[in-house]
């Protein structure tokens, strides 16, 4: 499986010379579901984890909010799949396509929902980076995998993160069968098991991070030689600045906010984007990115789900959580950016 970013509309370094010192490579993960295992790089997938390692746990308070009910992750699989196994059979057409008796009673079942949890929740894989595969920004010495986890509820408006650095040859024993919570907040906080498709890209600042000079000359359409549309400014930050979607490195995307300093909270180091754990990886602004090969090939999606929401992921209403690292020493305190 390999996907292919289309060729961005023109060169803007060409254009605007200033922009190329501040290229920067990002690596798009195209995540599609399938069967990863612990060997493999994925997101929601199974992580290796050391069998004599505690599985971490959030003991913090989780606030119920306006939430009506909450599911179990084996309560949204099965529904997944009930979801799943209907829609094939309604590409296949005829009487069968309606739902079964059984799958009716599953899931008028499983929507009745699970008590509100109590005590410590277990964290949920969210993604597993093999360098061998991904390339991961600020890697410690030693290090060759990165596991990403989260608390399937909000604090206090999006899943907290949790980041694990680990040497694939130090892990002897793998824990078989991680705790799981018994219900989460949203069943958008349960990634779909998905394999990766790395592809690199280059990507410059969002014009919100430029400064005024070069801002007022990517805002002044007779600089473009007639090479873009009558709104230059967007033009520049929906087709050519960051990409969408999962990816590591590159830009930070700004869109719920004007951009904000993001410095680690222990050395006051810059810190920079590390991993995007993103809901949709294009949506109508920025379709451009879409792959190739999904043009020709969509990939099939739940009745009901969004177009290119293909982990299943959901985050405050339909923005990206972006993890920001400290350069100097990646192990210091991450950063959360939900844009």
């Amino acid at each position: 499986m390999s996907f292919t970013t289309p060729p961005r509309p023109v060169d803007v370094t060409t254009l605007f010379p200033q922009l190329a010192p501040l290229a920067r490579t990002a690596t798009r993960l195209h995540p599609r579901p399938g069967l990863p295992t612990v060997h493999d790089s994925s997101v929601g997938g199974p992580l290796l984890w050391p069998a004599d390692e505690p599985w971490p746990h959030c003991a913090e308070p989780h606030a119920r909010g306006a939430t009506r009910r909450v599911l179990s992750p084996q309560d949204i699989r099965l529904l997944r799949g009930i979801q799943a196994e209907a829609a094939s059979r309604r590409r296949l057409g005829g009487p069968a396509s309606r739902p079964t008796p059984e799958e009716l009673a599953a899931e008028k079942r499983i929507l009745q929902g699970r008590a509100w949890p109590e005590g410590p929740v277990p964290l949920l894989p969210v993604a597993q980076l093999y360098t061998r595969d991904v390339p991961v920004p600020f890697t410690p010495p030693g290090a060759d995998l990165l596991q990403v986890l989260w608390c399937p509820f909000d604090h206090p408006t999006h899943p907290r993160t949790a980041v694990f650095w680990r040497s694939e040859g130090t892990v002897t024993g793998i824990l078989d069968e991680p705790p799981e919570p018994s219900a989460i907040k949203s069943q958008g906080y349960l990634p779909q098991p998905s394999v990766l498709a790395p592809e690199r890209v280059t990507e410059y600042p969002a014009v919100t991070e430029l400064d005024q000079e070069l801002r007022q000359e990517l805002g002044d359409p007779s600089r473009w030689d007639g090479s873009c549309p009558a709104a230059p400014q967007e033009f520049y930050d929906r087709d050519l600045s960051t990409s969408p979607g999962w990816k590591t490195g590159g830009w930070s995307r700004w869109g719920t906010t004007a951009p904000v300093a993001r410095r680690c909270p222990e050395c006051g180091t810059e810190a920079l984007p590390l991993l995007t754990v993103a809901t949709l990886e294009w949506d109508a602004g920025s379709d451009s990115w879409a792959p190739e090969e999904e043009k020709a090939n969509p990939t099939p999606l739940l009745p009901g789900t969004p177009p290119a929401n293909f982990t299943l992921i959901g985050i405050a209403r339909g923005s990206n959580l972006q993890l920001h690292a400290c350069p100097a020493d990646p192990s210091h305190p991450h950063i959360e950016l939900a844009q």
